[in-house]
């Protein structure tokens, strides 16, 4: 279990408008990003693409690298080694993850996009999207722990067949860098969980097709 006062500390320059304000510059990249993701690219070059447009859209630096998984690389978890010989296909479903800094702000969004029309791609998508919004409502409508919260989660996969992957159970944000003030997982949370400054992380696999879905944002 996590210290509560240590686990939701935050910097002297924290603020929340700060915060919604850098969710939403990072949200309106990713999707630029995801517009312009083309067949035979690689997960190198999809990074340096999501690399270029933050620094275009006044990213002041990154906490985390951009984490792109295209194809049965979207069954990992940001920790693993990618296949690099996996290029994007005109049928496919991917994954990204970006972690810039606006105006001394920590932002952290994910999403899950399909390439074409393959049904099974696209249910592992809206599944993924889905549940996380689910799990979210859920927080906002009963303001239960992160510990509750990735149950209820765990539950709300099984019912659209995917597998929660438990490693992955949200984070901490808040003014750059967080660290220097607090860390730890959503998932291990037993008490309040403040508003801005915990990411909801959600990452599916679907034991059917071997692909995964991830979605990720801040807690408002």
């Amino acid at each position: 279990m996590q210290n509560q006062s240590l686990a939701q500390a935050v910097g002297p320059n924290f603020s929340i408008a700060a915060m919604q304000q850098a969710q939403m510059h990072a949200l309106q990249v990713l999707q630029q990003l995801a517009t312009q993701l083309q067949p035979g690219m690689t997960e190198h070059q999809a990074c340096a693409l999501a690399q270029q447009l933050l620094q275009q859209a006044g990213a002041e630096q990154h906490w985390h690298p951009p984490i792109v998984r295209f194809g049965r690389n979207t069954a990992k978890i940001y920790s693993e080694v990618s296949d690099a010989t996996v290029r994007l296909q005109a049928e496919d479903i991917f994954f990204v993850d970006i972690g810039p800094v606006f105006a001394g702000h920590e932002a952290d969004v994910g999403a899950t996009f399909c390439l074409g029309h393959n049904p099974e791609q696209h249910r592992v998508q809206q599944a993924v999207h889905q549940v996380f919004e689910q799990v979210a409502m859920h927080w906002r409508q009963t303001g239960c722990s992160g510990e509750a919260l990735y149950q209820f989660a765990a539950d709300a996969a099984a019912r659209y067949g995917m597998q929660l992957n438990h490693q992955i159970k949200g984070h901490r944000v808040g003014d750059f860098p967080h660290k220097l003030y607090a860390s730890g997982q959503l998932g291990s949370c037993d008490g309040e969980v403040r508003s801005g400054i915990w990411v909801l992380e959600i990452q599916l696999l679907d034991p059917a097709t071997g692909f995964g879905g991830f979605v990720e944002q801040v807690l408002f």
